[in-house]
């Protein structure tokens, strides 16, 4: 089972990939987008959909730290209803506190430039959004 991860923003959407066991996540790309356009992304992500084969989505979900959703939040689940009417496919929230901090600080040691750490957080964060599901899946 492969599955797709996203880190969705206002102007952008990080995306990684599994392999085919669900295993491992990897970067995969970062679509760029009008602020708040999220029916652009329908059909470019119905195409990685149906090129890698993909058979659940995992969708980074950004709650407050105090655990309560906020205006982002409900954004991220209103595009996750019409993701999963669009595709016909389950897409499933995960946790994604602190996923564009966390790139940044990988980045960060990494010693990545400004410029690069800029460009590759987004898929660097749906990286991490979808390793997080993967590794709590098997439990």
């Amino acid at each position: 089972m492969r599955y797709l991860g996203l880190d969705l923003g206002t102007r952008t959407l990080g995306l990684s990939i599994s392999d085919r066991t669900g295993t491992i996540a990897s970067v995969y790309d970062t679509l760029r987008f009008n602020d708040g356009d999220y029916d652009s992304l329908l059909v470019p992500l119905k195409e990685i959909v149906e090129k890698e084969e993909v058979s659940k989505i995992v969708l980074g979900l950004p709650k407050n730290m105090n655990n309560s959703l906020g205006f982002r939040a409900e954004e991220t689940i209103e595009f996750k209803e019409k993701l999963e009417k669009y595709l016909n496919m389950e897409v499933i929230l995960q946790d994604e506190r602190l996923s564009t901090i966390e790139a940044n600080n990988y980045m960060l040691a990494a010693d990545i430039s400004r410029k690069k750490r800029k460009e590759k957080k987004d898929s660097l964060a749906a990286n991490i959004i979808l390793q997080t599901y993967l590794d709590r899946k098997g439990d």
